[in-house]
């Protein structure tokens, strides 16, 4: 199996030291860096593309936030997961409509570090209801449309994209379970996003679970 490259920042160098640490010591990761600020983790996550950037919300200088923007679009095969203090933060909420893929709360145990990592990686999505109903309040109050009514356009072949997507399933897993090519799977996405009003694959991932979409069977 292919160990996780993990690019680890933050400005409290024993607090990232220690996450390094832990990561090394754990099966299947890889620390490909430390950064401590968000200036540094742009270049390092572009000079190294790592897997993954575990990224600080707050920092001196140019913050987590900035940083998961710019890495975002510097290096959009990199995934970006936030670290807080507090999951009500409200530069942690900014940072996902960025595109963060997930936070985790600087409390977590290690065990739940690496499963959450493993889990971004497969391209799951890590949101608590409370963050997921932040999202979609905050992206369909700015697009001025009815929370439920977009999903009502969406084809059959849509709505097994979004259950895979909201089961963690990649591009190349979604396209193997449906026996379709990793383009029109992309084409599908972008069309979903479209439809959702989203801006990126986290907000549909909020959206679907905070309405529920896919505990009920796709319209004919």
């Amino acid at each position: 199996m292919k160990s996780t490259r993990v690019l680890v920042v933050d400005d409290h160098a024993l607090f990232r030291k220690g996450v390094a640490g832990l990561l090394r010591d754990a099966e299947g990761f890889i620390v490909v860096g430390e950064a401590r600020d968000g200036r540094e983790a742009v270049a390092k996550a572009q000079a190294l593309t790592p897997d993954v950037v575990l990224m600080d919300v707050y920092m001196p200088g140019m913050d987590g936030l900035e940083a998961a923007r710019r890495i975002g679009q510097a290096v959009p095969s990199v995934r970006i997961v936030m670290l807080t203090i507090s999951e009500e933060d409200q530069n942690l909420f900014e940072a996902l409509k960025a595109g963060a893929h997930g936070y985790l709360l600087k409390s977590v145990e290690p065990e739940e570090l690496f499963r959450t990592l493993r889990g971004i990686v497969r391209g799951e999505a890590f949101l608590t209801p409370s963050m997921a109903t932040k999202l979609v309040d905050e992206f369909t109050r700015r697009r001025g449309v009815e929370a439920a009514a977009p999903a009502g356009s969406m084809s059959p072949r849509e709505w097994e994209v979004l259950e895979l997507l909201t089961r963690g399933a990649v591009n190349k897993e979604i396209a193997a379970a449906l026996r379709i090519s990793e383009n029109t799977v992309k084409n599908h996405l972008k069309s979903i996003m479209d439809k959702l009003h989203a801006e990126n694959r986290v907000q549909v991932v909020a959206y679907a679970l905070r309405k529920g979409l896919v505990r009920r069977s796709p319209p004919s």
